[in-house]
């Protein structure tokens, strides 16, 4: 069992921007509501063979996020409380995502063998939760700081929403038939125009979060950086100008890829996009509503870091770096991103709420961060090496998640998420 003086110790160092701001328990218990059954609006158009399906080891069944994300409360929150009786003491050990304090965890790429618990042993542990939870937000009888993990938990959840979006787009994918999760036809996407720069002289910047609002720890602390004179595109590169690279042998050419990069198009023999199919009629691509003929006025998707570089290098153009990018959102200010379909408006390709999008930055920690002691401490900070961030959010991404100091980051090679494009130059 995780004790709460654990807890106690990262929570207020690490979760909130603004630790001394009380969290009132009645608006967080609606939002708590709020965002757990938005979790299972996501799986009503999903049968229960869907959520059981574990397609590749980084994808995880739908049935285990649904298990895990009730984990994380009742092992972060409810067992503080030492009269609390667990569900079942066996999901310890099989929804433990990677916290190492709390205890072993089963094989991530093992998750689609756990036939048992059965689905509707999985709902009823979340309702027991919920209804717990329920029941100590309701008491007003909460410190601060089990309310902040609270407030933690919710995002929590709110990333593995998209998380099970990503996840049961590569299930379905597999499926010869190529099902839609929604079979609901997106909206033809703005006639493509040329790309505009967005020209910054450079000079000193502030990168980082800072305010009152919920940030995660790897957005923290605030702190200057020097940008050198650049300037980014003020639109993502769409399926037409990657076909254009893709017909000019941009995945023959070595020259242009890194050599990790070179290495994995051979051995995978990628040859497009993830989810690019090739038929008698031309290239297709498997969206959340189904397979459809290939906008070419539309972002490039889910692409690896590598093949983001390649097409940069072979532009003319790289990667922005994340201050870079930061900088420049902060300055366009963009709104928010909603879910299903993309893109919306004249501007699709906004900053935020279209695709992520890769940065040549590795994902690091900012100088001056610390990852505090306690089992919530490796919420992020034993990540910090090998992978790259990117930067935005996608037409999935929950709305409160796009905000421009946001750190995703996956490993170069990954490309199953809602990923695209943004070029950069040097001035």
């Amino acid at each position: 069992m995780v004790q709460c003086e654990s807890i106690r110790a990262t929570v207020i160092s690490s979760v909130t921007a603004k630790p001394e701001a009380h969290i009132e328990s009645g608006r967080l218990l609606n939002r708590f509501f709020a965002v757990r059954q938005h979790s299972l609006e996501i799986t009503a158009n999903l049968d229960g063979e869907d959520l059981l399906v574990q397609s590749m080891p980084d994808v995880s069944p739908g049935k285990w996020h649904l298990a895990h994300t009730s984990w994380f409360f009742e092992t972060f929150v409810l067992k503080a409380d030492a009269q609390y009786a667990v569900f079942d003491a066996s999901f310890e050990h099989l929804f433990n995502s990677y916290y190492n304090a709390v205890g072993p965890q089963f094989a991530r790429d093992r998750r689609g063998m756990i036939s048992r618990p059965n689905l509707g042993q999985v709902l009823d542990y979340r309702s027991h939760v919920d209804s717990h939870m329920a029941q100590l937000l309701e008491s007003g009888d909460c410190s601060e700081e089990i309310l902040a993990i609270v407030e933690l938990g919710l995002n929590h959840e709110q990333q593995h929403q998209e998380l099970m979006l990503m996840d049961i787009k590569h299930v379905l994918f597999q499926n010869p038939n190529f099902p839609a999760y929604k079979a609901i036809p997106p909206p033809a996407s703005p006639p493509a125009r040329p790309s505009l720069w967005l020209d910054v002289d450079g000079g000193m910047s502030q990168m980082g979060h800072c305010g009152d609002g919920f940030c995660f720890d790897n957005e923290l602390p605030q702190h200057p950086t020097l940008l050198s004179p650049h300037r980014l595109a003020d639109r993502l590169v769409t399926n037409a100008e990657y076909l254009a690279f893709i017909g000019d042998g941009g995945y023959e050419k070595s020259a242009l890829w890194l050599s990790d990069g070179w290495s994995i198009i051979n051995t995978e023999r990628w040859q497009a996009p993830l989810y690019w199919v090739k038929t008698d009629h031309g290239w297709q691509e498997f969206t959340l509503n189904g397979l459809r003929p290939l906008d070419p006025a539309g972002p490039v998707a889910h692409v690896s870091f590598y093949e983001a570089d390649a097409y940069a290098s072979w532009a003319g153009h790289r990667l922005p770096t994340e201050a870079e990018w930061e900088h420049s959102a902060d300055k366009v200010g963009q709104p928010a991103g909603t879910l299903v379909p993309l893109p919306a408006g004249p501007h699709w390709p906004q900053f935020t709420g279209a695709l992520w999008q890769w940065t040549r930055s590795a994902y690091q920690p900012y100088p001056g961060f610390s990852a505090p002691p306690g089992a919530l401490g490796e919420y992020n900070g034993k990540f910090m090496c090998s992978q790259m961030v990117l930067r935005g959010s996608s037409f999935a991404t929950p709305r409160g998640h796009a905000r421009t100091t946001y750190r995703n980051f996956f490993y170069p090679h990954q490309r199953w998420m809602f990923s695209g494009i943004r070029l950069a130059d040097d001035l």
